[in-house]
C-alpha cells in the first residue's frame, strides 16, 4: 500500500454485496468485509447474526486519495444503498444491516455530512435520508468464506444482489 493510503468504512447491509462496486475502481487497494460498531472484540459472523453484539456488517476500504477522492467513494456508496431504511437492507432485516458512514475524522465527517444534505436536498428519494454518520469503531475482519464473495460464488452473490439491482435501476438509472 502507498504511503498516502486512506480508510473508508461504510455499512449498506449485506457485505457480499458491498465489495464489488468497490473493489475494481482505479485507486482502490483492498477492500474487505467485517463487524464494526459493536460492543464485542473479534465477533464471529454466527454472532453478528444473533444480533446481541450490536455490530453491523460493513466493507473496510483502503484507497489512494491522489487517485480517487473520500468524496468519491461517498457518492459511490450512496449509489449501493437505500439511504432511507434504518432498519437493514433490502432482504436483509436488522441492526447489523443499518446503513452507516463511519467517519474517521472531522474531514470526512464534513464530507459525509454535505453529501447526504446534496441527497436529501436532491428530491431523488421521498422519504427522509436516515443513513448515520458515526465515528469509526475497530473494525473486524469477517471469516475468510465471506472475503471477496462475489468471486467465490457468483450465482449466490447475483441472488443476494437482485433486489438491490432492481432498487438501483429505479433510484440512479439517470445518472
Amino acid at each position: 500500500m502507498t504511503k498516502t493510503t486512506e480508510t473508508a468504512i461504510f455499512a449498506g447491509g449485506c457485505f457480499w454485496c458491498m465489495v464489488q462496486p468497490f473493489d475494481s475502481l482505479p485507486g482502490i487497494e483492498k477492500v474487505r468485509s467485517g463487524y464494526t460498531g459493536g460492543h464485542t472484540e473479534n465477533p464471529t459472523y454466527e454472532e453478528v447474526s444473533s444480533h446481541t453484539t450490536g455490530h453491523t456488517e460493513a466493507v473496510k476500504i483502503w484507497f489512494d486519495p491522489a487517485q480517487l477522492s473520500y468524496a468519491e467513494l461517498v457518492e459511490i456508496y450512496w449509489e449501493q444503498t437505500d439511504p432511507t431504511d434504518a432498519m437493514g437492507q433490502f432482504q436483509d432485516r436488522g441492526d447489523n444491516y443499518r446503513p452507516v458512514i463511519f467517519v474517521a475524522d472531522d474531514t470526512q465527517r464534513a464530507i459525509a455530512e454535505k453529501s447526504k444534505a446534496a441527497l436529501a436536498a436532491s428530491g431523488r428519494f421521498d422519504a427522509p435520508i436516515v443513513t448515520t454518520i458515526e465515528d469509526t469503531q475497530p473494525f473486524y475482519e469477517a471469516e475468510e468464506y465471506h472475503q471477496d464473495f462475489y468471486k467465490k460464488d457468483p450465482a449466490r452473490e447475483a441472488m443476494v444482489m437482485a433486489s438491490r439491482v432492481a432498487f438501483q435501476k429505479t433510484h440512479w438509472d439517470d445518472k
